[in-house]
């Protein structure tokens, strides 16, 4: 068996094989990682964000143009949002901090906001970890790091984060925030985005636990995230803890299973390669010798969704009713197989999927000619 460093460096090579000659890889970001936790059974995109293929401009390439991304005006809200938060040292945020979740600690008057910058990502992350083991010695202060870079290790390669923000409380303890320009109601906010902004948040905290592992002793990474919203339909920034254990959990699985990528790339047909400047028959016949598993939360997370959709739907495929649809149905896969069971001209009787669809058919028969009459 080869040592650990000539298959990391086979992998590697045959990565960039199949992104193609001279085509640089697309680092991938906090948010590809939880999108990768969302979906963990496509390997399609598995493949193409291990080899750093630019998934949007693959989608033109392909004829289905992305829609996946925020708008130029979300982006500048946001960011306005994100400096209103940040003002005056980090003083909001970080009372928002300590009323949210260590309000049993001296409240933050003289908290310390160390520089960060530094040449490269590679300076930035080597500071951002001099900071956080300075500020994790200074018992008894707050500390609030702004925009830290941290990197977490992807399939053998580094992939640099950058947070929205990281406090490290008087009791050493770090915890991660994600400030969000959509709006928290009476207290709470649209559950989808949460739970973006919560595998997102998982991200960061699986790379600082990282970063945690080589002090010693080890400080606590807290599971219990801030995610910081505006307030209502005001500019007000607001607060909410998000306990993000199950996703941290989830992505260290995804993660885990990226390391293993070679498994998916040796299975590919010899040549294949994901190179806009292919043609087009050839480009989607390489996209579609990897198996993708699609459902319509694609559509907000991935730049192939709609590649993906067309070709599900084309196959009559059940996943693209969703998940839940897709999990009632056990072994039933198509449409037309569903169809069918549903008149009794396939499946076995004793399956509860066939039985409940030959049931709902014969109500919905006795509805129909009810009406009729």
């Amino acid at each position: 068996m080869p040592p650990p460093r000539t298959r990391g460096t086979a992998l590697r090579q045959r990565l960039a094989e199949l992104r193609g000659p001279d085509v640089p890889a697309k680092a991938l970001d906090a948010r590809a990682l939880a999108a990768l936790a969302a979906n963990p059974g496509c390997e399609r995109r598995a493949i193409l964000d291990g080899a750093g293929v630019d998934k949007a401009t693959l989608a033109d390439a392909l004829g289905s143009p992305s829609a996946f991304g925020q708008s130029q005006f979300a982006l500048t809200r946001g960011n306005a949002f994100e400096a209103k938060v940040k003002a005056d040292g980090g003083a909001e945020l970080l009372r928002l901090v300590h009323e949210r979740l260590d309000p049993g600690a001296a409240p933050p008057a003289d908290a310390a906001l160390p520089d960060l910058s530094a040449i490269g990502p590679e300076g930035r992350t080597a500071r951002t970890a001099l900071a956080l083991r300075e500020a994790t010695g200074a018992t008894g202060t707050w500390t609030l790091l702004d925009h830290p870079m941290i990197a977490l290790d992807v399939a053998g390669s580094p992939a640099f984060l950058e947070p929205d923000a990281v406090v490290v409380h008087p009791d050493g303890s770090w915890t991660v925030v994600e400030i969000k320009s959509f709006p928290m109601l009476d207290g709470s906010a649209d559950p989808a985005k949460v739970g973006a902004a919560a595998r997102q948040a998982a991200v960061y905290v699986l790379a600082l636990e990282a970063v945690a592992a080589r002090l010693d002793p080890a400080p606590r990474v807290r599971h219990r995230v801030l995610l910081v919203c505006p307030k209502d339909f005001s500019n007000l920034p607001t607060a909410s803890a998000v306990d993000v254990r199950k996703q941290r959990a989830v992505t260290s699985r995804q993660l885990a299973r990226l390391t293993r990528i070679q498994d998916i790339a040796d299975a590919l047909p010899e040549g294949t390669c994901f190179s806009p400047e292919l043609p087009a028959e050839r480009l989607t016949a390489a996209v579609e010798s990897v198996p993708a598993t699609y459902a319509p939360e694609c559509l907000a997370a991935c730049e192939l969704a709609f590649h993906c959709r067309k070709r599900s739907r084309a196959a009559g495929a059940v996943t693209s009713l969703g998940r839940s649809v897709r999990a009632e149905l056990g072994g039933l896969t198509t449409v037309e197989d569903v169809l069918a069971a549903a008149r009794g001209e396939s499946g076995d009787p004793r399956d509860p999927a066939v039985a409940a669809l030959r049931r709902a058919a014969r109500l919905r028969a006795d509805a129909l000619g009810t009406m009729c009459h």
